[in-house]
């Protein structure tokens, strides 16, 4: 009798059995990097020809979304690098155990050592910032200028954002917990729960639109989704909704903003270590930088990299200088907190 195999098992068989084959394939070219992709190709297949025109180093890809650690370990050495979208992802493939570490001088140059991995298992390449978005029309410039100031009672009311089990939130409820402690970020999550206009719900650009409607006044965000809305061609109503909003950097006076990065990694069993790492190098140098951040409206990792002119129009901030490595170590007391306060819970009322 025939073994039946269940729908999400079959599904993860043939791809890896895709992936293999593909990589089999494409191996003509000696030393040719195989590489897992979380971004999309639109973002890096220019960065990655040019990559292979001046070093005449291949990259094969593999763009996938879910069940990539699966596949990681199930097809060890399949695949030599691995690239993220954000540090969510570096921080599960860390825990996963599946990322070889790697020591540049070109990459310890390039990047500040808050954004790359102490031991080297990972390396940021583009940075956005968890920044606070509040109404052009219901909130006067300065009135809202830190995390902190989201709890104050005249906000009661007044503010939205997505799940707090989203990693965007996950991770800057971490900074507070890297910086303050796990009782005061309780403390900081019940005051923010308690100026809720709604359950936490939708996306980041969802948050926007609610503010354009009059559903909150201010709404916790990532940076380059202003900078998607702007730019937006098949839903333009999204061009109103960042249009109703104005970017505030939180805490420029202490800590700075947090930020996220996107990044990459050498996977263990890699056949072709060397190029991985060269192509991760070329990643962290000004061309990749400009072009790497520019397509997502991100800011580059590299010190005195050129940014975007949208971008560079939001104005300079002062990031957070903290080591994502230590914030990622919180992200399950993070989790632990929101479920605490039922932060995803309905909305008090007001």
């Amino acid at each position: 009798m025939q073994k039946w195999v269940s729908p999400p098992v079959a599904a993860l068989l043939f791809l890896l059995l895709s992936c293999a084959a593909f990589w089999s394939a494409t191996a003509e070219a000696a030393g040719a990097v195989n590489l897992y992709s979380y971004r999309q190709p639109f973002l890096i297949k220019p960065i990655l020809d040019e990559f292979t025109r001046r070093t005449g180093i291949k990259v094969n890809v593999v763009f996938a979304d879910k069940g990539v650690i699966e596949r990681i370990k199930a097809t060890p050495g399949a695949a030599d690098a691995i690239l993220t979208e954000d540090f969510g992802r570096l921080h599960d493939l860390e825990e996963a155990k599946v990322l070889e570490p790697v020591r540049s001088k070109v990459l310890e140059a390039n990047l500040p050592s808050q954004y790359r991995h102490p031991g080297g298992l990972w390396y940021g390449l583009t940075l956005r910032g968890r920044i606070i978005w509040v109404s052009k029309d219901r909130v006067k410039p300065g009135e809202i200028a830190t995390y902190e100031d989201l709890t104050h009672p005249k906000w009661k009311g007044r503010v939205c954002t997505r799940s707090g089990k989203h990693v965007y939130n996950l991770f800057l409820i971490a900074s507070v917990i890297a910086h303050k402690g796990e009782p005061a970020a309780k403390r900081w999550l019940e005051g923010l729960k308690a100026n809720l206009a709604q359950k936490p719900q939708g996306n980041d650009r969802s948050q926007a639109k609610a503010i354009l409607a009059g559903q909150c006044d201010v709404a916790v965000s990532n940076t380059y989704y202003v900078g998607k809305m702007l730019t937006e061609k098949k839903n333009p109503e999204q061009k109103q909704w960042a249009a109703a909003i104005r970017l505030v950097f939180p805490n420029q006076k202490d800590r700075g903003t947090h930020v996220n990065v996107s990044g990459a990694g050498v996977l263990k069993g890699a056949k072709n270590k060397a190029n991985a790492v060269a192509l991760i190098e070329f990643l962290g140098g000004d061309f990749a930088q400009k072009l790497y951040a520019e397509q997502n409206f991100e800011y580059p990792v590299k010190p005195g990299a050129p940014v975007s002119p949208l971008v560079k129009s939001w104005g300079d901030f002062k990031a957070d200088a903290i080591s994502l490595a230590k914030v990622g170590r919180y992200k399950a007391a993070a989790s632990k907190l929101v479920d605490q306060v039922n932060f995803d819970g309905a909305a008090p009322r007001n």
